[in-house]
């Protein structure tokens, strides 16, 4: 039976990658006193040269919030905390601007509670949302000029909110591709770190039918009796080996992965790693970051205004740009598999996907390595709940996600090579 291994965020985390929504928007603030000048922040914030004590580093964006407060205080400018801006009067006695958020979706992102990428990439598409639905709430002329004139400003809205969601994915990339640069290489393991063996039991393929394994299909198979499992393995080899594959489908941009295909290769293992949002500075297969849930009851809403720049940033289209979408539905379509999830969340910004893969005839089970935290508390129901909701038969998804008593939490301290410096 093959194994199909879906690897998230949580993943390179567990790698001491610093890859996640928290490590890239601290470390935005932590830098803003040596690139506020930059052509990138600028596009973002507006800050007076001349008023430097409002930038500086900053631990987080509260931490940042605080100095704001605190300058504007000193220098008696005027704070409008509900906009993060600060102007003052100038000698002229006309308002001058001192900092002010340029782009919109950057600031909401920051001043909400936002805990993954799932959680940025939902923001984009409830905004989205309220731009396609927005009516009009008074005529002062014809019904019919009214109308245009709301559609022309909506377009305005979604044209904005595009351009800026485009800043936030560039300012994204960059740091991925710094902290990695500096950080890591991916051919070596850290000198004398065995946590990654674990790793490495997980995403091999099934390949040698024992006892063991007969018992955990059939427990997880029940439409199949033990004759039918025997049958998966009927091409064993004289080493008691079987022609199964591990398809890991990789929802990070890293290469986290690839040392491990290594060592599966070398091993004779067959794998394959699927990086289906696209890698970092890869033209041929570029980030893929927005929204994929065409399952919402929204979507249709968005899609009959019959204007693309509503479609944007939906995953879909950019699945079309190469064959990564379709390797993955040969895979799923070759034969029985069973679902490993690895640090990723299940959000609904993956849910069309998400869904095809559970609700498909050939998927037996869903095993969740979840993570346990220092305090003994870990995600595994928020997990299985978030799977829950790519189900349109519950059935199916009692069926199949596997109990937490034959779960494991995800292994942790796994480390690359560091880079040279």
């Amino acid at each position: 039976m093959n194994k199909l291994v879906i690897v998230g965020n949580g993943f390179d985390l567990a790698h001491g990658l610093p890859t996640s929504y928290k490590h890239f928007i601290n470390d935005f603030w932590n830098n803003l006193q040596t690139r506020f000048e930059e052509v990138e922040t600028k596009e973002i914030l507006y800050v007076d040269p001349s008023y430097t004590g409002l930038v500086g580093s900053f631990k987080d964006f509260n931490e940042f919030l605080k100095n704001l407060d605190s300058e504007s205080t000193r220098h008696n400018y005027t704070y409008d905390k509900t906009e993060i801006k600060i102007t003052s009067q100038n000698t002229y006695g006309e308002r001058a601007t001192r900092f002010e958020f340029k782009n919109k979706f950057f600031k909401e992102i920051n001043t909400k509670p936002s805990e993954n990428w799932v959680d940025i990439e939902n923001e984009y598409y409830e905004t989205l949302k309220l731009i396609a639905k927005r009516k009009i709430s008074s005529y002062s002329g014809s019904r019919e000029e009214e109308e245009k004139k709301q559609i022309l400003q909506n377009k305005k809205s979604v044209l904005k909110l595009n351009r800026e969601f485009e800043q936030v994915k560039y300012l994204f990339e960059q740091y991925l591709s710094k902290v990695l640069q500096e950080h890591q290489n991916f051919i070596k393991f850290e000198e004398g770190n065995r946590n990654w063996t674990e790793i490495y039991k997980i995403l091999e393929p099934i390949s040698i039918f024992n006892i063991e394994e007969s018992k955990f299909l059939r427990e997880f198979n029940k439409r199949e009796d033990i004759s039918e499992i025997k049958k998966l393995f009927s091409g064993q080899k004289k080493d008691g080996t079987v022609d199964t594959e591990s398809h890991f489908l990789n929802f990070n941009y890293t290469q986290s992965l690839v040392l491990y295909k290594h060592h599966l290769d070398r091993a004779e293992r067959i794998t394959e790693i699927n990086h289906i949002h696209g890698m970092l500075q890869n033209f041929k297969n570029e980030i893929n970051f927005g929204f994929g849930d065409e399952m919402d009851e929204d979507y249709k809403l968005i899609e009959n205004l019959n204007d693309n720049e509503y479609l944007r940033n939906f995953k879909s289209f950019k699945y079309s740009q190469n064959s990564n979408y379709q390797n993955l539905l040969r895979f799923i379509e070759s034969g029985k598999f069973q679902v490993y999830i690895l640090g990723h969340s299940c959000g609904l910004s993956d849910r069309t996907m998400l869904n095809t893969i559970f609700e498909s005839e050939y998927c037996r089970s869903i095993k969740v390595y979840f993570h346990q935290k220092d305090d003994g508390m870990d995600n595994f129901t928020e997990i299985v709940q978030n799977i829950s909701r790519h189900f349109n038969d519950k059935k199916k998804m009692r069926e199949k996600i596997v109990n937490k008593s034959l779960c494991k939490p995800l292994p942790q301290e796994m480390r690359f090579q560091e880079r040279l410096k």
